[in-house]
């Protein structure tokens, strides 16, 4: 009797290992006494969490609709399962808030605690209840926690000082997660949808979401065998997903899973018929267009009309042209609530060829220095500098600059703008357009500028112009342009 029971064990649990979506079935069958319905997007989500413990994924997206199963697999089974498999593993998961954290802790501790998977896994006893940082008998366990680092329940006055405390404790868990012996698998960090849907128009936020990540998570974990993996839907161009995609688009694995998809004969197919068939797909479509694209197709767009409707044109290699000139504009910021942004350009009769782009809210002392630097290096001939807000000041500090290095080819010329900006940039956003190449791959070179010029609306409500302010600036000081061709320089 005992042999076989023995033997049973070994079958159930050799097969719920197997794979994530088997344990996910197995348990969830357990808990709720019901089936788990099967999509065919969740063999696809399992295959890739099973890639993960296998060491084959380091960094994993996970784009799909709300109510798609996603958290059920991805975190509460994915992190339960890591659990059975080395009850030493070390995990982090990160939400929204903290509550919604918390409750999906809550949903890994009810995996655990279930009979069947102490009996199957008898080395994975958790300590404690606590649903924000628990741990096991055998040193593993979980710290949950907002992905803002925000405190909840607290009086104001107790909130900076908390969050900071929250801060460093989560940092700390990053560090021990970081040292789990490699070569096994020691736990991950599972984010799952670390902005609310209402949150996502915010730029504010989601750049409070996107440092955070870099600042408590990428910064802190050393080594680069443990697995971040992020589920969440789609929200804006912008959020973390976007963010990720365009700074580092080659080291993260992509499961994007739009609700509808079209099979070998291109007609269109439900991904998930019970949750929601094609009637509810195309009536969703027809009611709310942008959401049904950005949330339920994984597909961000624009909510609102940008400035530069069309795809910049971009070049592998300047032509060789009778005009050559090497150019900067330069838009200095304005006691650090602007950016300054120096601009390199090649000036030709096609167009300008843009070589270089200083972007940054970095104080006068260090962008004087680069911006020198930066017209040295690019060997530029002629630099235009706005005298507003100390412009001139600070153009004479370059210019200083860059004969002690040793440049005595740039000419330095000011200018006092006195024009609008919204309507120079507006007026002349075609033209930008027309006569503007980027080098190949921009958006990874210079990020938050590109991020500036492409989501800049047309409507207001953007948190800074200085990058389409500059870059309207190279095209209005063409020496083609009509008030130019007699005075410019």
């Amino acid at each position: 009797m005992t042999t076989n029971v023995i033997r049973d064990i070994d079958v159930i649990k050799t097969w719920t290992l197997s794979s994530t979506l088997n344990f996910t079935r197995f348990f969830f069958k357990q808990l709720y006494k019901r089936k788990f319905v099967v999509g065919r997007h969740h063999i696809r989500i399992a295959q890739a969490l099973d890639r993960v413990f296998r060491g084959e994924v380091t960094r994993l997206i996970i784009n799909i609709a709300p109510r798609f199963g996603k958290t059920e697999l991805a975190v509460k089974n994915f992190i339960a399962m890591g659990l059975g498999i080395n009850p030493a593993a070390k995990f982090i998961h990160l939400s929204y808030s903290d509550g919604l954290a918390r409750d999906n802790s809550a949903g890994v501790q009810a995996i655990i605690r279930d009979p069947e998977f102490t009996r199957l896994f008898p080395g994975t006893i958790p300590t404690s209840r606590n649903t924000q940082k628990w741990s096991t008998t055998a040193g593993g366990g979980l710290y949950a926690v907002s992905s803002a680092g925000q405190v909840t329940g607290f009086g104001a006055g107790l909130v900076d000082l908390e969050e900071e405390d929250q801060d460093d404790e989560l940092i700390k868990a990053v560090e021990e997660l970081a040292a789990v012996n490699p070569g096994t698998f020691g736990g991950a960090i599972v984010i799952d949808d670390p902005i609310k849907p209402d949150d996502a128009r915010s730029e504010l936020i989601r750049t409070k979401v996107n440092q955070k990540f870099e600042t408590t998570i990428r910064n802190r974990v050393n080594s680069r065998n443990t697995p971040i993996i992020i589920i969440m839907q789609r929200l804006d161009m912008d959020d973390l997903c976007g963010y990720l995609q365009r700074v580092e688009p080659e080291a993260w694995e992509v499961l994007s899973l739009p609700v509808l998809e079209q099979d070998e004969n291109g007609k269109d197919v439900a991904l998930w018929p019970f949750k929601m068939d094609l009637a509810e797909i195309y009536k969703t479509r027809e009611l709310t267009p942008w959401i049904f694209e950005t949330q339920y197709m994984q597909n961000p767009q624009p909510l609102t009309g940008l400035m530069y409707e069309r795809e910049f044109k971009t070049y592998d290699v300047i032509p060789v042209t009778r005009k050559h000139t090497v150019k900067a504009y330069v838009d200095t910021a304005d006691t650090g609530a602007d950016f300054l942004c120096s601009i390199v350009y090649v000036e030709t009769e096609i167009g300008n060829f843009v070589t270089d782009v200083i972007y940054t809210d970095a104080p006068m002392e260090v962008t004087e220095s680069e911006t020198a630097r930066q017209f040295t290096r690019c060997q530029v001939q002629k630099a235009v500098i706005e005298s507003n807000n100390g412009g001139r000041g600070f153009g004479r500090t370059v210019e200083s600059q860059c004969r002690i290095l040793g440049n005595k080819l740039t000419a330095f010329t000011f200018f006092h703008q006195t024009n609008n900006k919204d309507v120079r940039i507006f007026s002349h956003s075609n033209e930008v357009q027309n006569l503007t190449y980027f080098p190949t791959g921009w958006e990874h070179r210079w990020p938050h500028f590109w991020s500036a010029i492409v989501h800049y609306k047309k409507d207001g409500g953007n948190a800074h112009d200085d990058a389409p302010d500059a870059l309207t600036g190279t095209v209005e000081k063409r020496a083609d342009t009509p008030q130019n061709l007699t005075r410019f320089f």
